[in-house]
């Protein structure tokens, strides 16, 4: 009886693998060059990749993730993968430049994501993008929920409106980044009051700002800087992200592992610089804070200490640190203000000898990571060239130093060395010059000397 049970559980096993494996595999499509004539009907959301790349094998299991979960919510959106070696030219043409890419592919629109890997960030990307640009609020009930779910929201209120025709080309370029809705007037809730309309709202850090053409510029430029809470949690993909709204980024470095006093005060006082000083710095500056400094040491090639303030420039990869620390409010808004007005000294930066610092600076990092990772790996990589060289050059030196004796040898085996050879020379001229009473007398001393010196000579 329990033989058969167990004989009947592997079979059930073995049905369900064979049942359910081509589901699963197929929820993740292999593309290959007809792909680009069948890719209009649908939405793909496509991981370009190479057969070699550690972060693209890295990706595969949580790839495999998103499209089962895409699949599950019947969301429109297909998923796919293509070997970009293998491909190339298709590659090229939807501009992919390293491995992995991750583009969601709508009509004739391509959108890159530059977000965390991660199963949640993707699928929200691809669900955010695979709808309309500008997705409408019938109801106040809505305009409640979208708040609530969504930390940053952008919000035209209004009827038809050049404006609105600009919010749906922005909405169309930075849907990528974050939300974007339509709503009439009745849908606000009381808290919010419009001193015009049309109007563009941004809703975040608990409150609204409303967007103004004369002060802010246009309104792609303000969209983009506004498209961040005022202070947030950096990391190395944010900070990317950061550097694309042309803002200084004002990061508080702390250890949120083993948090001090004066960590603690830091986060507070930029805290409060980025919620009471918004008028003053937020075109200016992002605020933020990082856990540990590994990431910043690595970025501007030295050591910053934990706790402490950073402000970093992106665009020309320039670092601002303050002369002393900074103890209150007032202390970080001169320094906040010796950066505008620059009379802070700047470091780094991009030029030529940084460029080759930062050379010198990743391959070092590089050969470290491996010396820690595998030891042995590293000490054959590096050892064994090393050593060719080595015995090369001592093979070099070696044979012209042998080549140095030879010629030594040689001429001792003659009986005398360059010296001695020309003073013969000389002698010899004088004797060919002299009269024949000079000669006799010089025949004369050399029968007098010994058998000793003539042996010398």
């Amino acid at each position: 009886m329990l033989f058969s049970r167990a004989v009947m559980a592997l079979l059930t096993a073995v049905f369900s693998c064979l049942l359910f494996s081509p589901v699963v595999l197929s929820l993740v499509q292999d593309l290959d060059d007809k792909f680009k004539d069948n890719r209009m009907d649908d939405v793909w959301l496509v991981d370009f990749y190479a057969p070699w790349c550690g972060y693209c094998k890295k990706l595969e299991p949580i790839w495999q993730e998103v499209g089962a979960e895409l699949t599950r919510s019947g969301s429109p959106v297909r998923v796919g993968k293509m070997d970009a070696t293998a491909y190339s030219g298709m590659a090229s043409e939807f501009g992919v430049r390293g491995y992995p890419t991750i583009k969601l592919l709508k009509g004739e629109l391509a959108y890159n994501y530059k977000g965390p890997r991660t199963k949640d960030d993707i699928i929200e990307f691809a669900n955010r993008v695979a709808g309309p640009a500008v997705r409408s609020l019938p109801s106040r009930q809505m305009f409640e929920h979208v708040l609530k779910r969504h930390s940053v929201l952008f919000l035209y209120v209004g009827g038809e409106s050049p404006l609105k025709e600009k919010y749906i080309e922005v909405a169309s370029e930075l849907i990528v980044y974050t939300y974007f809705f339509s709503a009439s007037e009745d849908v606000l809730t009381e808290s919010v009051t419009l001193s015009e309309l049309p109007s563009v709202v941004v809703f975040k850090d608990g409150t609204y700002f409303t967007y103004d053409e004369y002060e802010d510029g246009s309104l792609s430029s303000w969209v983009n800087r506004e498209r961040f809470q005022s202070y947030l949690p950096i990391d190395g993909f944010t900070l990317y992200e950061l550097g694309e709204t042309g803002k200084l980024v004002a990061i508080a470095i702390t250890d949120e592992k083993d948090p001090t006093e004066q960590s603690t005060r830091l986060k507070g006082l930029i805290q409060k610089v980025a919620a009471e000083h918004r008028d003053q710095f937020n075109r200016d500056f992002q605020f933020g804070h990082m856990d540990g400094n590994d990431y910043i040491n690595s970025l501007i090639m030295s050591e910053v200490s934990v706790p402490s303030i950073i402000i970093l420039n992106t665009s020309n990869e320039q670092y601002f640190l303050p002369d002393e620390p900074l103890e209150n409010l007032q202390q970080m808004l001169q320094f906040f203000n010796s950066v505008l007005d620059g009379s802070a000294p700047a470091y780094g930066g991009d030029g030529i000898f940084q460029r080759i610092k930062r050379v010198a600076f990743d391959a070092r990092s590089t050969i470290m990571s491996v010396f820690r990772s595998s030891p042995l790996l590293a000490c054959f990589l590096f050892g064994l060239p090393l050593g060719v060289i080595s015995l090369m050059c001592y093979g070099i030196c070696t044979a012209e130093s042998d080549d140095g004796t030879e010629d030594m040898e040689l001429m001792k085996r003659d009986g005398f060395t360059d010296e001695e050879e020309e003073e013969g020379e000389e002698e010899e001229q004088q004797r060919l010059t002299a009269g024949p009473e000079n000669a006799e007398e010089e025949g004369e001393k050399i029968q007098q000397k010994n058998p000793s010196e003539k042996k010398v000579d």
